[in-house]
């Protein structure tokens, strides 16, 4: 073998562990990062749920912290940024955000204001038609009605708004899918809301009617 095909492999060969090794190191801290944004999120969302809105926030904080350090690994290495396991986070951030702003009738962060893809923004925010399921739920086993109906309408509003994103899934980073799955959810409290309300409506006749006749 000729000294210049020897040279030309070696430098071949160093070339690619430099470029694997950078590729490797910007994974790991993508991974690292991205396990405590999802972690975060969802201990924000468990605080919705339990009306610690401030907690919510303060751990919002922290995943949104988490995040900046992602920077610089979409300068970098955007096709580690973009990788599904770090865009799963973001969408599971803005699934936080927009449970948090929809529970506590804040105001609703666009995804300019959160730094996220469009398409990360739109998923979380199909996924946010669960968490207000689970809200619903929650507050029909505690006789409290007041928000129902008004997270209902927030439910189809976000349905509505999706079911349009008529794209490939390949633009939209698998959004149809999962606006098919929050389309069972959507129907399915509907018809638990209904026949709650239904029968609310109906025990407030029977208590009327035994008032009236005692």
């Amino acid at each position: 073998m000729s000294s210049t095909y020897y040279d030309n492999i070696v430098s071949v060969g160093n070339s690619a562990q430099q470029e694997f090794s950078q590729r490797h190191d910007a994974r790991e801290q993508a991974l690292r990062i991205g396990r405590e944004v999802i972690r975060l999120s969802a201990n924000a969302i468990r605080a919705v749920h339990r009306c610690e809105f401030d907690e919510a926030k303060t751990l919002l904080g922290q995943s949104t912290e988490r995040l900046r350090e992602t920077d610089s690994i979409k300068e970098r290495r955007p096709e580690i940024y973009y990788a599904p396991f770090l865009a799963d986070a973001r969408k599971e951030f803005c699934e936080a955000h927009l449970t948090l702003a929809f529970i506590s009738n804040g105001p609703i962060p666009l995804p300019q204001d959160l730094n996220v893809e469009t398409s990360a923004y739109l998923k979380g925010m199909a996924e946010v038609i669960g968490e207000l399921r689970r809200f619903i739920l929650d507050s029909l086993r505690k006789n409290n009605t007041a928000r129902c109906e008004e997270m209902m309408e927030v439910m189809e509003e976000i349905y509505s708004l999706l079911i349009v994103m008529d794209f490939p899934e390949g633009v939209t980073g698998g959004l149809r899918r999962t606006t098919d799955m929050m389309r069972g959810v959507l129907e399915r409290t509907r018809g638990d809301l209904t026949m709650a309300l239904r029968q609310r409506e109906l025990e407030n006749k029977l208590d009327a009617w035994e008032a009236n006749n005692r």
